[in-house]
């Protein structure tokens, strides 16, 4: 399973993981299958894993696709978790893409303790 997710509705969190060889497909399907969680809420935070992904087979053009459509408020806090250039990357494409369509809160880290203290709500003065 290339995507899966954890909803920690105390925490006020989505933890996404991403894994193995990863698709504009399997990005598609996670936020069909978020949205139909009855536990997820919009204005949560998510913290993306994607230190699990072994092979990117998608391009700019779909990354564009996948930060078309959000699920999370504009205001949500969402941490993108790293450890690779090539990830480093189209994450950042995707925030920009974000950024673009007023979503301000989407940074990416290669350090999970940081990942977690931005993210979560207690640190966020929400």
């Amino acid at each position: 399973m290339p995507a899966y997710f954890r909803i920690e509705k105390n925490k006020r969190l989505v933890m996404s993981t991403l894994s193995g060889v990863f698709t504009i497909a399997d990005g598609l399907a996670h936020q069909e299958k978020l949205l139909k969680d009855p536990e997820f809420d919009p204005n949560f935070s998510e913290l993306v894993d994607c230190t699990h992904i072994t092979k990117l087979e998608f391009g700019p053009d779909d990354v564009r696709r996948l930060a078309q459509r959000s699920i999370f408020s504009p205001d949500s806090r969402r941490a993108i978790l790293v450890n690779n250039d090539l990830v480093f990357g189209f994450a950042r494409m995707f925030a920009m893409f974000r950024e673009v369509s007023g979503e301000k809160g989407v940074r990416i880290f290669r350090d999970l303790d940081e990942a977690l203290y931005w993210v979560l709500p207690e640190n966020t003065g929400t």
